[in-house]
């Protein structure tokens, strides 16, 4: 148990000053800033929290000294991950429930725990019933705080995925995998909070490597994440949503020109955003946008679309093209991503489209 507990410690504090050494353009965006910083927070405390344990010797002393100091110390160590999480999500625009919650779950446990401690009479780390159950509903809490942030990140997390959807000529869920394994990594580890601080076996060794190995991705992914290219992209496609309003008096005038610019091929250049299409096409993006969304489709999806019957129709016309040479001429970035999103659509794989076909 010792040797875990140091363990903890030695990588905590590693990760800490990984996310403290983070590139200097990491603070020149207030919000990836705020959030590395928020990030920063619930490792320090969850680093204080082991080296407590380690130094002080709590697991030794019995289970309700260890719940103790982990409870209060977990609670705003999960808060603070989780509100990096959002900020990072909602551009910094967090709800003031979510900005608080943990705090007031945090205070509502010191009380519990502070009322129990003060009804039983005892030493705060006696093991009395008083404190048991006072503990008991504090994990409760944790898990219900736990809960609620996680069903705020997926929810967010299905937003940030459509916006991108109406702004990009492609899947860019890649983008934002690391955070939907985040959000389960946080929800599987809050389910493990009550094991690793109430349960004594030696069975407990295999849920801390679990644990850790879950912390680490999280800042790992996250560091990843706010050095990289991503919130820039992320913001430029938010911003693009925001400016969105439907403008029927252009909308028959907008059809027009959109199917123009298809009967042109438009949409057979690599790359293309909403805003380059839209002044491709000649109207203003939130036009386009509108058009697409009368259309049921994200603009990712019908622009594939587009490029699908293209080269379903190169596959039939062209028997002699190579899947590169189709990629290349329908917009796709690259052959390995053409067949993917061609099976994808159609259920089979282009030279198993051109065999029935042939037939």
């Amino acid at each position: 148990m010792e040797l875990m507990q140091f363990s903890a410690v030695v990588l905590l504090t590693l990760l800490a000053l990984k996310l403290l050494l983070l590139p200097k353009k990491v603070g020149v965006n207030p919000v990836v800033g705020n959030a590395r910083w928020l990030m920063t927070a619930g490792i320090v405390l969850l680093d204080i929290q082991f080296l407590l344990q380690y130094t002080l010797g709590l697991r030794a002393m019995g289970v309700t000294q260890a719940v103790m100091v982990n409870l209060l110390l977990f609670i705003p160590c999960s808060w603070n991950i989780s509100l990096s999480i959002l900020f990072l999500q909602r551009r910094g625009h967090v709800s003031t429930l979510d900005r608080w919650l943990g705090g007031i779950v945090w205070l509502i446990a010191l009380l519990l725990i502070g009322t129990a401690a003060y009804i039983d009479g005892q030493p705060l780390f006696s093991d009395t019933p008083e404190l048991h159950w006072a503990e008991v509903a504090s994990s409760v809490l944790y898990l219900l705080l736990q809960g609620h942030y996680s069903w705020r990140h997926l929810k967010n997390l299905r937003s940030m995925r459509n916006t991108l959807q109406n702004y990009y000529d492609r899947d860019m869920d890649g983008m934002l995998l690391w955070m939907q394994l985040s959000i389960l990594v946080l929800m599987v580890l809050a389910m493990m909070v009550p094991l690793l601080i109430f349960v004594e076996s030696k069975g407990l060794a295999i849920f801390g490597i679990l644990f850790f190995a879950g912390i680490f991705y999280l800042v790992d992914s996250f560091s990843n994440y706010v050095v990289s290219s991503a919130p820039k992209r992320m913001l430029e496609a938010e911003e693009s949503e925001d400016e969105k309003e439907e403008d029927t008096d252009q909308a028959d005038f907008s059809a027009q020109l959109i199917t123009k610019w298809i009967n042109n091929g438009g949409y057979l250049q690599i790359g293309m955003k909403l805003p380059t299409t839209a002044e491709a096409i000649g109207i203003p993006q939130y036009q386009l946008s509108a058009w697409v969304k009368q259309q049921g489709l994200t603009y990712a999806g019908w622009i594939t679309s587009l490029r699908i019957e293209e080269a379903k129709r190169m596959l039939c016309e062209h028997p002699d093209w190579n899947n590169e040479t189709v990629a290349q001429h329908c917009g796709f970035s690259d052959r390995s991503y053409f067949q993917t999103v061609f099976k994808k659509e159609t259920g089979m794989t282009p030279s198993d489209f051109q065999e029935m076909k042939n037939q």
